[in-house]
């Protein structure tokens, strides 16, 4: 079986309509553990006390806002390469989830960052490449919205896409890039001397977990939404020529 079988969007829907209740419980399973643990179950931390516990939302939320936009750049180039309407469609569904994730963790980070460097914001690296990458997502789903052709506002908004994927690398290793700024290192890291504590880093990658598949049914519910959006502006074209 190929892969490509599923840029049939009969296939799509009827194979994601089978997965999309396995992946909205193990979601469920996942977050609600996941927080719970992290939120009530771990201890304050000695130097940022209880704001600590935001790092349960922060983190795996800026992980997805990044990812979202790199899901969204592979989306775009099938799109580009073999012209499956299936996949931008799915960079399309995927847009909107991506914004929210980059807006919550913009919002969980100035509370964060708030107590612990006394300013709600800075235009530390990190931060101001996030608030770039937020934008992008914002004029990608305009431009989607600008144009009525589906195939021409595709092409466009897949251009887009690769411009704005400089700022989504930006995003992930602007720490790495400048050594100023007030944000911190990298949260999860192979170096032993830098990555959290085990206490905070077991429930977080359960969270991260729940974020990931909360992304995965979401864009599969609204990519199945965006085909059939599609058909009926084609029908609809139809009816009209008649």
């Amino acid at each position: 079986m190929s892969l490509w079988e599923y840029a049939n969007p009969v296939k799509f829907i009827r194979t994601t309509d089978k997965v999309l209740p396995w992946v909205w419980a193990l979601t469920g399973i996942c977050l609600l553990t996941g927080l719970v643990w992290g939120f009530f179950f771990t201890p304050d931390d000695f130097r940022q006390g209880s704001t600590v516990k935001i790092i349960y939302i922060h983190v795996p939320s800026a992980l997805m806002a990044i990812n979202a936009w790199l899901m969204m750049l592979v989306a775009s180039l099938i799109w580009i390469v073999r012209r499956h309407h299936v996949s931008a469609l799915a960079a399309r569904a995927a847009a909107p989830v991506g914004a929210v994730m980059t807006m919550i963790a913009l919002a969980t980070g100035a509370f964060w960052g708030q107590p612990m460097w006394g300013t709600w914001w800075a235009w530390d690296p990190r931060l101001t490449s996030f608030l770039i990458l937020f934008l992008f997502y914002l004029g990608y789903m305009a431009l989607w919205e600008a144009i009525e052709n589906d195939d021409t506002a595709a092409d466009l908004t897949s251009i887009l896409c690769l411009v704005g994927s400089v700022f989504a690398v930006l995003s992930r290793y602007a720490v790495n890039f400048w050594n100023q700024g007030l944000h911190q290192g990298a949260t999860l890291s192979l170096d032993k001397e830098e990555n959290i504590s085990d206490v905070f880093w077991l429930p977080l990658l359960v969270c991260i977990a729940g974020f990931v598949l909360l992304f995965i049914a979401l864009v599969f519910l609204r990519t199945q939404t965006e085909i059939r959006a599609r058909r009926t502006r084609a029908l609809l074209a139809r009816e009209g020529q008649a």
